[in-house]
């Protein structure tokens, strides 16, 4: 066994962080003497090991304390989970470190794309760092979320495309993306809401569109057309649960109208020509 000062030196980890986890019940020592000593054996420096490993993930005290003490805890598929997580991080610092040779080498180097998601990354794991609970809850499991965040990465330009299309900047979409998560299950609960009335709000937008595209020979810029497209704005904008779309959001939606499988979908449904009239009448309201 090895004394407080012992693994203190061993570790790294201050003596008064080892009292501050023995007192918040994340990691007790195996023996206190009646001195008030304590005493840690080799499964306490293993669950010392893996704290060490959340905090480098940013993961907070209390929620290393309540996966740790979860019934079905397992050390293997944690390790796995945490290898995969420090994986991307040191990724994402090797970009970083490579443009930073090169530009020591004085190499003119006019790359921005190793900073372009790293904030909305670094959002995402912090994020999950903080609402493990959540995440179980609307993604299934740690490694879903995991997963998601890899396919952030592995098409960050196309996300960075789509990002700024939407809100104008990566800042901007990133700033959204962090209010979202801050308010995270708050959106959720109203999503779920929204769920529930799902087949009358479909009803209600299927209404709209059926009156809209009633006579494609109707000039788009008439009040009729225009208040039926107002009335699905207010409708879309009602349904979206108060996540912020970005500024670009409807130019993004006008150009959908135009995408086959979109144009497809429209003209079958509403007769042919609906699509690139639905586009239109939308067009003229933002202009």
């Amino acid at each position: 066994m090895k004394s407080t000062k012992e693994v203190s030196k061993l570790t790294g980890v201050s003596v008064r962080t080892l009292q501050y986890y023995d007192e918040i019940g994340l990691l007790k020592p195996c023996t206190v003497k009646e001195s008030g000593y304590r005493y840690y054996n080799d499964a306490d420096l293993e669950k010392l090991q893996q704290i060490l490993f959340f905090k480098e993930l940013d993961f907070q005290l209390k929620d290393i304390k309540e996966i740790m003490q979860m019934p079905d805890y397992n050390k293997t598929k944690v390790f796995q989970n945490q290898k995969k997580l420090l994986t991307l991080k040191r990724d994402r610092i090797n970009r970083l470190l490579t443009l930073l040779e090169q530009l020591e080498k004085g190499e003119v180097t006019m790359s921005f794309k190793e900073f372009d998601m790293s904030n909305y990354i670094a959002e995402l794991e912090h994020f999950k760092s903080q609402n493990t609970d959540a995440i179980i809850k609307y993604w299934g499991s740690i490694e879903h979320f995991d997963e998601f965040i890899q396919k952030v990465q592995d098409n960050e330009s196309e996300v960075a495309k789509i990002a700024i299309q939407q809100f104008g900047s990566i800042e901007k979409y990133t700033e959204a993306m962090k209010y979202n998560m801050e308010h995270f299950n708050e959106l959720m609960k109203k999503v779920d809401d929204l769920q529930i009335n799902q087949a009358d709000i479909i009803a209600q937008s299927d209404a709209l569109y059926t009156k809209l595209t009633s006579d494609l020979s109707k000039d788009v810029a008439s009040s009729e057309i225009q208040e039926l497209v107002t009335q699905i704005i207010e409708l879309t904008a009602k349904n979206t649960a108060g996540v912020d779309m970005g500024s670009g959001f409807w130019d993004m939606v006008i150009q959908s109208y135009s995408e086959d499988i979109v144009k497809q979908f429209n003209d079958e449904k509403y007769g042919k020509g609906s699509s690139e009239y639905i586009a239109k009448a939308l067009r003229y309201h933002f202009s």
